[in-house]
């Protein structure tokens, strides 16, 4: 058992190296930290990203629209290395208070539009193009709930479960019961959603599951954590139907490769500036 902390009466930040693998770029200010422009292409939309799962989940949804025709969803993807502390450049702040990727810029109009926060780059995408949000009210506040189960649910996840189980330096029994408990009830509430509908949502692909699959699809398939075994993933049989539905789309396996720098090098596409990139072998060296 670990020793019993005391909170202090008034918390002070110790900028602790030891704190796990994300110590050195996590603070509790905001703000940027040295000045950096982002940089500009010459596509409508300009996304500021990493291949997270939050990250694919826009890199996807943009490839899908264009997929379906809208030319007008062209894009550039610049990589920003969180672990070299990119997100704190001015530049990238200024598009983003919050400093996390992925951050949009929409610059199709006479002024320029920051989306910050992937559940709303989603929708401010499907509602600028008018596809993967059903327009009857009644589908669509089903999709905008899965959406946003997706945005409540994920930093018990990431933060919650992922923290305790992959990447602290102490493996607390305490918090990693707490933080399973919490995932496979959210998978189970997954689970039963989607024995009875083919996607997150009803019958019909939308940004719901573009949200959802990134983390709960990599989850089952030990794309993230690897916890799969220790989650006992492959019994949440509809999730892994579902899971495997999405992965086989072009489009995904498109938006999947975007600004990601691990893993096979095939599937590392660092930045994309054109349909061309996919087909032209990844610069790693450059990126890493």
């Amino acid at each position: 058992m670990t020793d019993t902390y005391t909170p202090p009466k008034v918390w002070t930040w110790e900028d602790d190296d030891d704190e796990g693998q994300f110590a050195k770029i996590n603070r509790p200010v905001a703000g940027a930290t040295h000045d950096k422009d982002l940089p500009v292409g010459d596509h409508p939309l300009q996304l500021y990203s990493l291949g997270t799962p939050n990250g694919v989940k826009v890199t996807v949804m943009l490839e899908e629209l264009l997929a379906l025709g809208h030319a007008g969803a062209e894009y550039d993807a610049w990589l920003i290395k969180i672990g070299d502390g990119d997100q704190f450049g001015s530049g990238f702040v200024a598009a983003n208070p919050n400093s996390k990727i992925p951050t949009l810029v929409d610059r199709s109009g006479p002024t320029p539009i920051r989306v910050f926060e992937s559940g709303s780059i989603l929708l401010h995408l499907a509602e600028k193009f008018g596809a993967f949000l059903p327009s009857d009210p009644a589908s669509r506040t089903e999709a905008l709930n899965w959406l946003f189960w997706q945005i409540g649910s994920t930093p018990y996840l990431g933060g919650g479960f992922g923290h305790f189980y992959a990447y602290a330096p102490e493996k607390i029994k305490y918090c990693i019961d707490r933080y399973t408990m919490e995932v496979k009830r959210q998978l189970d509430v997954l689970d039963r959603q989607l024995a009875e509908h083919q996607f997150a949502a009803g019958d019909e692909y939308t940004i719901a599951d573009m949200a959802i699959w990134p983390w709960y699809g990599a989850l089952v398939k030990n794309k993230v954590y690897e916890a799969a075994e220790f989650l006992d993933a492959a019994s949440y049989e509809n999730v892994n139907r579902w899971t495997d539905e999405i992965a086989a789309r072009p489009a995904v396996k498109r938006g999947r490769r975007v600004n990601r720098t691990f893993g096979p090098e095939e599937d590392q596409l660092p930045e994309r500036h054109s349909a061309d990139d996919f087909d032209a072998k990844p610069d790693v060296k450059a990126a890493s």
